[in-house]
């Protein structure tokens, strides 16, 4: 199933707690420390405010030296911020009144963010933690829609960064994938070029931020 058509069936789950809009944001691979962007978002109709909503410096993030936990929520239209903040003024426009963002953590201080709107404002955190969890279970089939639409690593290079991320030497990747050393290390090669990276530790970083890993 395409990344597309994963979204909207978990949208179309999420109804039943009154979730109407999904958006993804994760870090920018070939940017800075602070940089973010949208990889998945639905409805389309809502990818100007997610847009704006990776922009923003006010809100996830954590290796902005946040304090967001893992897990938070917000009633947009009572944020202290909502006068100088363009996403949440865009999300009011589109008729959204709260957001549960999800994090997932990546190396280097990097995450994956979650964003689930709701036309109407929750009433406990139970139905807060239920989107939750809902995050939670979906994660892993989400994690590999967005490796696929934005990673351009092989099948055999994601292997070979993979086993290197478990701290195998060329040699013994070589036993485990039934070829030579040479073989390894011309697909090691490989990613870390199309990575644009030029030592092994950071493509596995890279490829981590893609998703890939």
């Amino acid at each position: 199933m395409s990344l597309d058509g994963l979204l909207s069936d978990w949208v179309g789950a999420l109804r039943e707690f009154s979730v109407e809009a999904v958006a993804v944001l994760g870090p920018n691979p070939f940017g800075g420390s602070e940089d973010r962007e949208v990889v998945a978002v639905h409805p389309p109709i809502v990818a100007d405010a997610a847009q704006a909503l990776a922009e923003s410096r006010d809100f996830g993030a954590p290796w902005r030296d946040s304090d967001a936990p893992l897990v938070a929520w917000q009633h947009i239209a009572k944020s202290d911020q909502l006068q100088s903040s363009r996403w949440r003024m865009l999300w009011l426009a589109h008729g959204f009144q709260t957001v549960v963002r999800v994090e997932f953590q990546l190396p280097a201080g990097r995450a994956f963010e979650c964003f689930m709107f709701s036309p109407r404002e929750l009433t406990d955190r139970g139905e807060a933690a239920s989107l939750a969890w809902s995050a939670l279970n979906i994660w892993p089939l989400v994690k590999r829609g967005i490796a696929a639409a934005r990673s351009t690593l092989s099948p055999r290079e994601r292997e070979c960064l993979s086993l290197a991320f478990q701290g195998l030497t060329a040699r013994e990747t070589a036993q485990i994938l039934k070829c030579s050393d040479r073989t390894v290390n011309y697909h090691l090669a490989n990613a870390m070029a199309k990575l644009k990276v030029d030592n092994k530790m950071a493509a596995i970083q890279r490829a981590c931020w893609f998703g890939a890993l």
